[in-house]
């Protein structure tokens, strides 16, 4: 598969793949998702008459501190464009106005380093140590040219870092993504800017609509995502796509966290916007 980065040349991807992982997030996350889905909490987060009230706020407006950091390799230069920092952040604030969410871009900052723009391992770590800004509860997003492993981005999943945590303790907190998807990149149809929602979906604690592959388990904890067994790949419109036909719903494909094509995008369910806001309150807010 060629490198995947900003030029004049459209790049061809064959489909979304994200790099977040909920089987490494930490136990007391996976508890807590998986009590709300049965209306209790367990654990250290919260008791469960806290959160059924966290729960009810799903009217509350959240301003997330954010944070760009456009990192490129040196023949990639200038190719990210005012423009497309601009433009995602507008795509941002579209997919998640209506959940009242509002990202809030506090600095964007610009870096060239061939081996940060790949964000592997060990430079993934010195990147982020040298760039991340603000507290926990802020979103840092890195768009970087050549990000390896042929995925468009992962995000960090909410984790309980204690009430006033160090920021060595959440220094990788945050999300990376290929520069290529900001409106105006060159990855045909995956460049409106969708890959950094999804990704941002992970960082307030969604999982994926298809998590588990099974049309009889759990899945993403949520009650109104229909059942999915399969990740989406384009848009597929007739015949309706649907892997688990034997229960009620067809596939959310227009869900911002499977893994259609941008334009098929277009929403998040009442119960994934209760969920943000519950997350939110329970683990980034006043961190």
């Amino acid at each position: 598969m060629p490198a995947l980065m900003v030029a004049a040349e459209n790049v061809t991807y064959k489909h979304f793949d994200c790099g977040t992982d909920a089987s490494k997030a930490t136990k007391d996350f996976l508890n807590t998702v998986e009590a709300l889905h049965s209306d209790s909490v367990l654990g250290s987060a919260a008791s469960r008459s806290n959160a059924k009230k966290i729960a009810s706020r799903a009217t509350t407006t959240i301003t997330v501190d954010t944070y760009f950091h456009v990192v490129t390799k040196a023949s990639n230069q200038g190719t990210v464009t005012a423009k497309m920092v601009s433009d995602q952040l507008t795509a941002l604030n579209a997919a998640y106005g209506a959940n009242n969410i509002k990202f809030n871009l506090k600095n964007t900052t610009y870096t060239v380093n061939d081996a940060w723009a790949m964000g592997n391992s060990t430079n993934d770590a010195a990147m982020k140590k040298a760039l991340r800004q603000g507290t926990y509860a802020a979103l840092n997003i890195y768009f970087q040219t050549d990000l390896y492993g042929n995925i468009l981005g992962q995000c960090t999943l909410p984790a309980n870092v204690g009430s006033n945590p160090s920021p060595s303790v959440y220094v990788s907190d945050g999300c990376n993504v290929q520069a290529a998807t900001m409106p105006g990149g060159n990855i045909a149809g995956y460049n409106l800017g969708k890959t950094a929602v999804h990704e941002a979906g992970h960082w307030l604690g969604l999982l994926h609509t298809f998590e588990g592959y099974s049309c009889s388990g759990n899945g993403d904890f949520i009650a109104d995502t229909p059942q999915e067994s399969t990740s989406t790949d384009g848009c597929p419109a007739k015949p309706a796509k649907d892997s688990c036909a034997s229960v009620a719903g067809v596939d959310p494909i227009h869900n911002y966290m499977d893994y259609s094509t941008d334009a098929c995008y277009t929403n998040f369910t009442p119960g994934q916007g209760q969920r943000m806001q519950t997350m939110w309150s329970m683990y980034r807010s006043g961190k």
